[in-house]
Order: structure tokens, then sequence, then C-alpha cells
């Protein structure tokens, strides 16, 4: 009789973890506040065609986005060797953004094998010394704040697997002293924004974001402008309340972690977010939480249309970038390739329209 007990106590804990409830947020302003808002690109564009480059920027002004978050990698432009810049690579992408009016996000990240801790064989490692960093950082400035760069995003994802071998948040603060030293020597009126933390727990290869923003900023506090963070909460809805909480529900103790460090009205910048349309498994439709890879074309659409309204009513969050524009293909042994509003073949999903409409919406707020 207890076995049995245990058994349904289990079956009903699945049960309800599966469940969505839908709570109204309390002690939260309703009123929308202004948002900058963008679509997220990593280092695709770089290698784009002319032609192709033009139907991804379009599209970002079609949505109504004002930027463009691209990565201006280190890896890209001095491959070669410290002495060779391939800036042609990141001005081309410049050019055509700001023809179009819209505003670029660079992300300085990402190691050339000349520059990487020893042992360590991939552009995600970290540098073998800061200053080098910082030193293409400078040049960076000087090259592209004459030319209206005046915000940077400092790495990806520096509190998991995009810092190897290891995160490390001293290492970090001491890369993001170093940097914000040689960009505000060119620029002193430049933003830096903190890499875009991930939602996860401490382990093996991880840092939770709220111990990982506690140590930089007691380190290198008064060289962050803002907090960059990646809330993907597919399968369900940025608006949405759980039992056991979101990746949304996350911001809430990041904001406690920055009251703690001294910095409570730092602006957050949710520099990715988005939903995957395939991969491994079944497509969620939002009715299960359960080991989901993926979500439907239509649960993604749900996802972009609640993306905007949420953020403009979600305390110290400034800016939102929605990732990506386009599929970067179609094996759906990863679901790496379907996070696009766009399928691989340039066809437009739900999302596109979705998302659209929110951020035309939102040019009201």
């Amino acid at each position: 009789m207890i076995k049995m007990r245990r058994g349904l106590l289990v079956v009903a804990l699945i049960l309800v973890s599966t469940a969505i409830v839908m709570i109204a947020r309390s002690g939260e302003p309703k009123t929308p506040h202004a948002l900058n808002t963008g679509i997220a690109y990593g280092d695709t564009l770089v290698w784009m065609s002319d032609e192709r480059l033009g139907q991804a920027l379009d599209d970002a002004a079609d949505l109504g986005a004002g930027w463009v978050r691209a990565d201006l990698s280190w890896d890209d432009i001095q491959n070669d060797g410290p002495d060779t810049y391939h800036w042609q690579l990141f001005d081309r992408v410049l050019d055509a953004a700001q023809k179009r009016g819209l505003r670029i996000l660079p992300v300085l990240a990402y190691t050339p094998a000349w520059a990487r801790v020893a042992d360590c064989g991939e552009a995600t490692c970290a540098p073998a010394d800061p200053a080098a960093f910082a030193r293409f950082a400078d040049a960076a400035a000087r090259r592209y704040a004459p030319r209206g760069l005046h915000v940077w995003e400092i790495w990806n994802e520096p509190n998991l697997g995009f810092w190897k071998p290891e995160p490390d948040p001293m290492a970090y603060a001491r890369l993001f002293t170093a940097t914000s030293s040689a960009i505000r020597a060119v620029d002193p009126a430049t933003k830096l924004i903190m890499g875009g933390l991930v939602a996860t727990g401490n382990g093996p290869g991880q840092v939770s974001p709220e111990e990982f923003l506690t140590i930089v900023l007691r380190e290198a506090g008064d060289a962050v402008d803002a907090v960059g963070y990646h809330p993907y909460t597919y399968p369900h809805l940025a608006g949405d309340r759980t039992l056991f909480g979101t990746t949304w529900d996350r911001i809430g103790k990041i904001r406690d972690a920055l009251d703690t460090a001294g910095h409570p009205t730092m602006p957050l910048w949710l520099t990715e977010t988005g939903a995957p349309t395939g991969g491994p498994g079944a497509a969620s439709d939002g009715s299960s939480g359960l080991n989901v890879t993926h979500v439907t074309e239509a649960r993604q659409a749900a996802i972009a249309a609640d993306l905007i309204p949420t953020a403009a009513t979600t305390p110290l969050v400034d800016a939102v970038f929605w990732y990506s524009d386009r599929d970067l293909g179609t094996d759906t042994s990863t679901s790496e390739n379907f996070f696009g509003l766009r399928r691989a073949d340039g066809t437009p999903k739900p999302a596109y329209e979705a998302l659209r409409s929110a951020l035309h919406r939102a040019t009201s707020f």
C-alpha cells in the first residue's frame, strides 16, 4: 500500500510539473515602457553573400526592429595573427545595416588560435592574456566608434560553455575591466553590456547567472553599464507563470542580485531569446514542459507575440533581441538549426508575422 501511494504521488508530481498555471504577475507595473528591440544573428552575417545579407537585414527593418546583434569576432578579424586585421568582413555588415537605418550591437568575443589558453582548441576558449583581447577592442573602437557604434556586448554566455575550458567569473571580470579601459579611452561615452548570461545552475561547466553576476559586479561593477541575459522560455511564454518558475521568472532573482551588489537600477538587455521549431523528438505545443527540445510553429508564434508586451512591462528590461532570422539548416538531430523566423528555404513561419505585429504595436509605447 505504501509503495502504491508513493507511485501515485510520483505520477501526480509529474502531472503537476507539466501543467502551466497561468497566474497574473503581481507587484510589477502593467504600463509598458519603451524598449530597444532587435534581431540577433550570431556569427552569420559576415559570411553571407551581398544578396543574402541584404535579405537578412531587410527582414530586421520590415519587422520593426531598431537593432541588429552580430558577432564582431576576434577569431574572424585576426585569425591570421596579431598583426593582420580583416575589417572588411564587418565593414560590409555595418554599411548594409546603416543604409537601412539599423543600429548594430557588436558582440566582442571568441579567441583566435594564437591567443588562446594552452591546450584549448576552440574559438570559445578564453584568451590567454586579457590585455590582448583589450588591444583588439581598442582597435575595434578606433575603427567603429567614429561610425556610430557606442554600445558593445562583451563576450557571449560566459557562464556556460562559451568560455572554455570552464566558466570563470573572476577571469571574465578581469577581461571586462581591461576591455572597458581600452574602449572608454577611445569613446568615453560608450556603454558596455555584460555578455548574455544563461539561466542555469552551478555545476561542472556552468555557473548560475546570479553567482556569476555577483562576482563580476564585485570585481568590475563600475565598468558595467548593463547586464545581458538570455531567457529562452520555451515551451512557455514569457508571460506564463508555472509552479516551478521559468527562465523569465529568473529575472527577479537577477534583480535581487543587482540590488545586493549595490546596482539596483542597472538595466537588463535580453540579447537573445526565441524558440526552435525542429529537433529530436516531438514538438511541444506548450501543454508539456518536460524534456522539450523544440516547439510547434504555432507555439513559436505565440511565444513571439507574447515576448514584446511582457518585456515592456518587466522592470529594468531595456532591450530584447529575438534569435534568429532564419533556420541554419534542416538536420533535425539538433534543435540549433531551427530558431529562425524563416525556414531554411527562406519561407516565413507564422512567428515572423507574430513578431512583426508585436514590434509595430510596440512603437506606440
